[in-house]
């Protein structure tokens, strides 16, 4: 295949931006071409590989990996490993790896010389895209942990990958695409490079563009502070919520794409914001990882790299600014793409609003934070989080894809409770109420219970808005006929919240449909019985929410509607 460059220089010039290396590959093959590659594909040697594989492959043939138009031979392998660039000295941090494990695999890749032609399928066995081998070499696993991750640890979960996934020997070469994999519900919003520059540059005429990549959490006001900052100086936003290789205890992609929607629908610029899944693979490479993400938003068109305080953080493994300090072993030159950094965003109750340690000098007993995790915790417990810290819209639909509620004996979720209240509501550790006196002696966290974390949580509804302005709330919603007195918004919302689960139950349908008698790994995929009680239980919540009360809902309750006159007595009609 001749390469296929997307972004003539003519028009790579009139762009604020360009692609990664200078140029956006494009390795998928269509038509003609297309159709005699895949009868060519048939008679070539096979190697099966699994669905991590098809999305990098995917990846690369797409763009979003360029310059990089396949797996990489071993001079650049290494060298990407030991000094995170390419050979030639482009930044590239992780390296693009191809090592298949397997017995049958492993006699296949024995036969293979350099210059042979192998065809890489799925496990359906039909062909999704075509190698040209230019190298093979020994894969070491240690080596490639190390370096990458900076340990050996198995517990680790990107090391446990290599050790569970990766063969030990590696073949390199360009790569020709063959069948695109469809996205199943994210099919309808997935946007390729190609697609954004021009929808960027041409269609919308942005100048700037934000990028924001982010994994395992819903939508929470943290990304949302992030976002609003942005657009205060740049025309656009980007957001692509990860959708592929999750860690089961995350937030399932699916709600997590619906809970992004739900709220930039409501309270983002339309014209301004873009929100499309990116199906990239988790590589679990904290920093490193941070790199790569700010170069895929540069390859999407982005101009602007916004990165969180522990974007890509895994564990304890990593320092808490890692995925920051790392950007100084790179020039702004090199990178190509404006990287903006962000401080750990909380919610003070004392100002009022978000925040960072940069522009807020209230201590701990005003905060409540805003942790990734401890909001899936809470979720997991079925609690919706503040409203300071995840918009409602988010938080009840994320809830719903995240299971199980409880793990052990007391009914706990992944983390243990006390971690859950330190990470959320670090106030309840060392005071006695949110934004009250000190305790006379600090709650140990391994002592905290789930009543704990229920009096955190009662505590800070508490104070932050006021119970009884949200029981008068509900009380006159119900109880108003004249509802000129009552805000229009709330009736808004109720129709909202249906919409957006109708919306849900939409998605789920489609899924049911599509979804296999048996998942190709029940850890990471639901099977169509697992997917139908997801169905259920997604149109149980839509039965569930309360309908909106409008004037006219409400006329039965004037149920004597006589004359003024004849309510007094009088008997003229």
């Amino acid at each position: 295949m001749t390469q296929n460059l997307v972004l003539d220089k003519e028009k790579l010039a009139s762009y604020p931006q360009q692609p990664h290396g200078g140029k956006l590959v494009d390795r998928v093959l269509t038509g003609e071409e297309r159709d005699k590659e895949l009868e060519r594909a048939k008679q070539l040697p096979m190697i099966m590989v699994d669905l991590e594989a098809v999305i990098t492959l995917e990846m690369i043939a797409t763009g979003v990996l360029s310059p990089n138009e396949g797996f990489m031979n071993e001079a650049d392998y290494k060298s990407v490993l030991t000094t995170g660039r390419l050979e030639n000295g482009l930044v590239w941090p992780v390296p693009l790896s191809f090592a298949p494990i397997g017995d049958r695999n492993s006699q296949i890749i024995q036969s293979l010389s350099v210059g042979d032609e192998v065809a890489l399928t799925d496990e359906t066995k039909e062909p999704v895209a075509i190698l040209k081998i230019d190298d093979i070499f020994e894969y070491d696993k240690a080596f490639r942990a190390k370096h990458l991750f900076g340990t050996n640890d198995r517990n680790h979960p990107g090391v446990d990958a290599i050790y569970r996934r990766m063969g030990d020997t590696a073949l390199g070469g360009p790569i020709t695409l063959l069948r695109r994999v469809n996205w199943g519900p994210f099919e309808s919003l997935r946007l390729e490079p190609k697609q954004t520059w021009k929808l960027f540059y041409e269609d919308k005429k942005f100048r700037s563009v934000g990028g924001f990549i982010t994994g395992a959490n819903p939508l929470h006001r943290g990304h949302e502070y992030i976002h609003r900052n942005a657009l205060e100086e740049l025309d656009g936003l980007l957001v692509q919520p990860l959708v592929e290789m999750a860690k089961r205890e995350y937030t399932r992609h699916e709600f997590r794409m619906l809970a992004y929607r739900s709220v930039l629908d409501t309270y983002y610029p339309k014209e301004r914001s873009v929100m499309a899944p990116l199906r990239v693979t988790y590589i679990f490479a904290g920093p490193r990882e941070t790199v790569l993400h700010a170069l895929i938003m540069k390859n999407y068109g982005c101009t602007h790299a916004l990165i969180g305080r522990d974007h890509a953080g895994i564990g304890d493994y990593y320092d808490k600014y890692a995925s920051h300090t790392i950007f100084d072993e790179f020039t702004p030159e090199e990178l190509g793409i404006d990287v903006r950094l962000y401080y750990e965003v909380f919610y003070c109750t004392r100002c009022d609003s978000q925040a960072t340690q940069q522009t807020c000098p209230h201590d701990e007993r005003f905060r409540i934070n805003i942790s990734g995790t401890g909001i899936r915790e809470l979720l997991r417990h079925g609690i919706l989080p503040p409203k300071e810290i995840v918009r409602p819209e988010s938080a009840r639909i994320a809830m719903q894809g995240v299971q199980p509620k409880g793990v052990d004996e007391n009914g706990e979720a992944v983390l243990p409770v006390g971690k859950t209240i330190k990470s959320v509501f670090p106030f309840y550790l060392s005071h006695t109420r949110l934004g009250g006196r000190k305790r006379e002696q600090p709650l140990a966290i391994e002592e905290l219970t789930i009543q704990d974390l229920e009096r955190a949580v009662l505590d800070t509804r508490e104070n932050a808005t006021r119970i009884y302005k949200d029981i008068f709330d509900e009380f006159s919603y119900l109880a108003d006929t004249k509802r000129s007195v009552q805000p229009e918004w709330v009736a808004d919302t109720r129709e909202s919240i249906r919409s957006q689960q109708e919306m849900v139950v939409e998605y789920i349908e489609g899924k049911v449909e599509n979804a296999l008698d048996k998942a190709s790994d029940e850890f990471m995929y639901q099977d169509k019985e697992e997917s139908g009680r997801e169905l259920e239980v997604a149109k149980k919540i839509l039965d569930d929410i309360p309908k909106p009360f409008r004037e006219e809902d409400l006329a039965y309750r004037t149920w004597n509607a006589l004359p003024y006159n004849r309510y007094r007595g009088s008997d003229e009609e």
